[in-house]
């Protein structure tokens, strides 16, 4: 088991401090945004009356799981772990929130396998019945399930089964031998006692690979078909009477599709209109990646889920969502299009790692530009790609990380923005964005897309001045600024994107804050976020250290 960090010495080491006074690198956390974040999948959740399960895997951190499950709130705290040290340093918080008379569960959310069953024992004894699930995917690791029953005192775990909807990562395939051998053996160790089939669960990591504003919300659509086509499997297996199943689904990229403003206007569409402005295909017509003016379309189809909703409640079943990222993002969402450019920026964006421009190589880089050394390299920024879904391989965004608008004056000048972001009623002008501390590009975004204006960067082509550097809403296929180019164990390798002439200098010395591309892995080298908050506007700003997080790592 890892050694856990004291918080309260952290705290004494670098509160107060400004992230130009501690010591690179370090991951960086805005507690202004992660918050919006969290409260933005929690309204949406309750506007469709969805459970919500929240992923702790990003992070790993007790305050960001309160605000993951809203720490106030009175609703079940649902919650999904990847290691086992998660859910063990999970208990106390969990114990608390039992006190208070909310309900807790936590799911393991690997497939069962032989070591892991003592410590999952002790979780559930420590919790109590029903405070426990776990994963399975194959017929043969249902045997546990009577061990880890007998280990914890009784108490019969509550079992997700794995359904795999396209990303093959796990899970059974559906109207498969191997699904049904699976839904046979789950059944029968039900009707035995040694556990409680709690209902079906997917994840669909393929969803990263989209590259349309909203067109993910159609992959969640796609899960729910097909965890129905399972359930209904399950149903006909089982006898007797039970609560109803839970078909739990997400990803990051498909559940934040559920902030759609359709599903503002009227909850679930419960009035039984439809609101959509195009009905045709049940959905609604966007214009692909928030530029206005494109020629091309997305269909969004809110209606069709909508409907979908509907019709499962209306089967008995019980609807959850899932997902992880959401309240940090990364370059990989921004890259998915799951929202549209007002509802999805880097203006939102958690998470940056902190880094030192320890050389600069003037001429070195592509067409006589400059490349600079950092001191983060794939241990720090992990070595996660942004996968090339482009026609012409080669020409989307490549890179390994993408620095912010932060610090010297250089960096934050080109980032002189016009930004209305309606997805949290912000609004900004001339390079200030009142949660977000910096703005994205010329223009105002509006509900479904944005209008590009004055500064030559032409949204609609991906060509143009390079000067905006944050992704405009036509990243990844247009891009530029500050990349991480090339990455080894410590070294990084931040190269210009775009015409020398319009290159923002670095100096050595200087200190940067780098977008990763994945956060869950960028940050998984590091014990311990400094957290700041962008709404600080007194004493020593933004950039003052106000809290640290100490990270649960290991396994």
């Amino acid at each position: 088991m890892a050694v856990q960090l004291s918080k309260d010495l952290l705290r004494t080491q670098f509160v107060g401090k400004t992230l130009h006074e501690v010591a690179t690198p370090a991951v960086v956390l805005d507690l202004a945004k992660v918050e919006a974040n969290c409260n933005m999948m929690l309204e949406a959740a309750q506007r469709l009356h969805l459970s919500w399960r929240a992923h702790i895997k990003t992070h790993k951190t007790e305050e960001l799981t309160r605000l993951q499950v809203g720490d106030s709130s009175s609703s079940p705290v649902n919650l999904v772990v990847s290691t086992i040290i998660e859910a063990e340093q999970l208990v106390p918080l969990l114990k608390g929130y039992q006190e208070k008379g909310r309900q807790v569960n936590v799911l393991y959310s690997f497939p069962l396998y032989a070591s892991c069953i003592d410590r999952l024992a002790r979780v559930s004894a420590d919790l109590g019945p029903g405070a426990l699930s776990v994963m399975l995917d194959h017929a043969e690791q249902v045997p546990y399930l009577a061990t880890l029953t007998a280990k914890s005192g009784g108490h019969k775990p509550l079992v997700f089964l794995k359904v795999d909807v396209g990303s093959h990562r796990a899970g059974v395939i559906p109207d498969t031998p191997a699904c049904g051998a699976a839904v046979d053996a789950l059944v029968c160790a039900e009707a035995n006692g040694s556990c409680e089939l709690l209902g079906l669960y997917s994840h669909a990591g393929h969803s990263y690979a989209t590259r349309r504003d909203w067109e993910a919300m159609g992959i969640l659509s796609a899960e729910f078909e097909a965890l129905r086509q399972v359930a209904t499997l399950v149903r006909d297996k089982r006898t007797g009477s039970h609560a109803p199943l839970v078909l739990s689904v997400g990803a990051t990229p498909t559940v934040t599709t559920i902030q759609h403003p359709d599903f503002a206007s009227t909850a679930e569409g419960d009035d039984g209109h439809n609101h959509d402005t195009d009905t045709k295909n049940g959905g609604k017509i966007n214009s692909v990646n928030g530029s206005g003016g494109s020629t091309l379309l997305t269909m969004v189809p809110t209606s069709q889920l909508k409907s979908l909703i509907r019709s499962l409640k209306a089967e008995g079943f019980a609807l959850e969502v899932h997902a992880g990222v959401y309240p940090t993002l990364d370059i990989q969402q921004l890259a998915a299009h799951a929202r549209d450019y007002a509802h999805l920026n880097s203006s939102m964006i958690g998470i940056t790692v902190l880094a030192d421009v320890a050389s600069v190589y003037p001429e070195r880089g592509d067409d006589g530009t400059t490349e600079a050394l950092v001191n983060a390299g794939c241990i720090a920024l992990g070595r996660e790609p942004c996968a090339d879904m482009g026609e012409v391989k080669g020409q989307h965004y490549s890179g390994w990380g993408i620095v912010a608008p932060w610090g010297d004056e250089g960096l934050v000048s080109t980032s002189d923005a016009t930004v209305t972001n309606s997805a949290n009623g912000n609004s900004a002008a001339n390079g200030s964005n009142g949660l977000n501390g910096h703005s994205n590009g010329h223009g105002t975004n509006g509900t479904n897309g944005n209008h590009n204006g004055t500064n030559g960067h032409d949204a609609g082509t991906g060509t143009g001045s390079n000067n905006l550097l944050a992704p405009g809403p036509r990243f990844p296929a247009s891009h530029g600024g500050w990349q991480v180019a090339k990455i080894s164990q410590e070294h990084g390798i931040l190269r210009w994107q775009g015409r020398a002439s319009d290159e923002v200098p670095l100096r050595v010395g200087q200190r940067v804050r780098i977008w990763p591309n994945h956060a869950c892995i960028a940050s998984a080298a590091f014990p311990f976020y400094l957290v700041v908050d962008s709404r600080n506007k007194g004493g020593r700003g933004e950039d003052e250290i106000v809290d640290v997080w100490v990270k649960w790592n290991g396994w």
